[in-house]
């Protein structure tokens, strides 16, 4: 199971990363992974609309898109899609950011799982 990860690095610039799961435990009902700190979980309804400039994450957070998608671009120019299911560990709390747009004009829903 791979997680997105935007990070930033020493000089200011944001960079893209993959981080796998390890996984921990494996039984009848799957695999599990080690049990991850967290602080609350946030839900969110983004608009279609959605085209966010410039900024930096407000905490080290994952983002868990349940039904949507958001495109998200780096400062070193790198772009992904986040689909429908996937999870993004966003830790540029400081630095250039990212920005980040609705993707074909749909709403998303997302989670959001502090972890500081």
């Amino acid at each position: 199971m791979r997680i997105h990860n935007i990070y930033v690095d020493d000089k200011g610039e944001t960079h893209f990363r993959d981080i796998e799961v390890e996984w921990k435990q494996e039984g009848r009902g799957g695999k599990t992974s080690a049990t991850f700190p967290a602080t609350g979980i946030i839900f969110r309804e983004t608009p279609g609309t959605y085209d966010y400039e410039w900024h930096p994450a407000p905490r080290r957070q994952y983002i868990i898109n349940l039904d949507g998608g958001v495109s998200i671009q780096a400062s070193d120019g790198e772009t992904r899609i986040i689909g429908a299911g996937e999870v993004l560990l966003v830790e540029d709390t400081s630095g250039k950011g990212h920005f980040s747009k609705a993707v074909e004009g749909k709403m998303r829903h997302s989670i959001f799982v502090p972890i500081e």
